[in-house]
């Protein structure tokens, strides 16, 4: 799991940069070894406060987050994300298609709500989707 920035580039020549948060290992090593091939850089977290003690949240490019996490839910750390003053593109995934999940999130602003088992293929369209179509 990598927690480090670019420091020295331009930022328009900066790969976008995509936090993962999933307290499940091997979801998020599958996450990371996807973007990393499509050219992302990839922070992967195992919680949401873990995201949210980070320096430099305001270099993060979009969110993509388990809506059920430990002690704090996806849910909850998009609505902390924004009343940080972080307005970052976030997708939320689950393996609990429970109704209203994903009213919740859409209605809390997350750009998409995506169930596990995911395809590449949808997830790489949600991330494009919430990057505006900006590739890496």
């Amino acid at each position: 799991m990598q927690h480090g920035f670019m420091s020295n580039t331009d930022p328009a020549e900066r790969p976008a940069i995509i936090a993962c948060v999933d307290d499940d290992a091997s979801v998020l090593e599958a996450l990371e070894g996807l973007l990393k091939a499509f050219g992302y850089q990839v922070l992967a977290f195992t919680s949401a406060e873990a995201l949210l003690e980070i320096h430099d949240l305001g270099s993060i490019s979009c969110v993509i987050t388990d809506i059920r996490l430990g002690s704090k839910s996806g849910l909850q750390l998009q609505k902390d994300l924004v009343a940080m003053g972080h307005a970052i593109p976030t997708i939320i995934i689950t393996a609990f298609a429970e109704a209203g999940y994903r009213e919740s999130a859409m209605k809390a602003g997350a750009v998409d709500f995506l169930s596990k088992p995911i395809s590449p293929e949808r997830l790489m369209q949600a991330v494009r989707g919430a990057l505006g179509g900006v590739r890496p």
